[in-house]
């Protein structure tokens, strides 16, 4: 999948059209992402030791993945992603990375 947690992304349709947030969670099999700020339900809360009132919370429900588009940390527009290969010499390896289609700038993994 071409987001991962952390990334900051750009709502490409829905009710959340054009905001921006940051990836909390990802679920690579549903290929579905959750949003910071975007796509709030409303969760009916029956009282529990950890709740003892109850009551309806807002929380964020997932999106699926191909609703968002990673945010270009160089230019801070939304880009689609390549994935090209970085060749280790020394021990024969490669790793994988992303890099943004717009500025071509490879795009550091998220922490």
């Amino acid at each position: 999948m071409h987001i991962k947690k952390n990334d900051q992304v750009l709502v490409l349709s829905g009710d959340y059209k054009g905001k921006r947030g940051k990836v909390l969670k990802v679920f690579p099999g549903r290929q579905r992402v959750i949003v910071e700020g975007v796509n709030f339900i409303k969760r009916h809360m029956r009282p529990s030791q950890t709740m003892p009132q109850g009551g309806i919370i807002k929380k964020e429900a997932p999106v699926h993945v191909s609703n968002v588009m990673l945010i270009d940390p160089k230019t801070n527009e939304a880009t689609r992603v390549r994935y090209d290969y970085l060749e280790n010499n020394e021990k024969r390896a490669r790793r994988k990375v992303r890099y943004a289609k717009k500025s071509g700038e490879m795009i550091p993994d998220p922490m």
